[in-house]
């Protein structure tokens, strides 16, 4: 299971990117796994400021669909229009050309509240 120690995690199987004050975000290898070949990635919540914990999206597979929720209150900056073409790249790349959404962090303290490597391995299992 691909876990890199450089990210935050969260118990929704989201990964969390920082820099500066703003957070890159997907969804990690394991929840990749568990949903299967991704078909279709939407976000409709671009330039809107959401709550942590906040659906911003859903991700399809060939057999569900499920919600993807905000890692941390901000506004969403950007989507990475590429999955609409190659969501696929979900599966094939989560950590790199997979990412979904960037945040423009409105409360940096909530960076606390998210999982590290290790602790989201202990969550998962791995």
């Amino acid at each position: 299971m691909n876990i890199p120690t450089n990210l935050k995690y969260t118990k929704d199987h989201e990964w969390v990117s920082i820099d500066g004050d703003i957070a890159t975000v997907g969804i990690t290898d394991f929840a990749q796994k568990e949903l299967g070949d991704i078909v279709y990635v939407e976000v409709e919540t671009l330039d809107q400021t959401l709550d942590r914990d906040e659906v911003f999206g859903t991700v399809e597979a060939v057999k569900t669909v499920s919600d993807l929720f905000l890692p941390l209150t901000g506004e969403i900056i950007e989507f990475n229009d590429a999955l609409e073409e190659t969501p696929e790249t979900v599966n094939s790349d989560p950590y790199g050309g997979g990412w979904m959404v960037k945040i423009k962090i409105s409360d940096n303290s909530q960076i606390e509240d998210l999982l590290s490597s290790e602790d989201y391995s202990a969550l998962i299992g791995a």
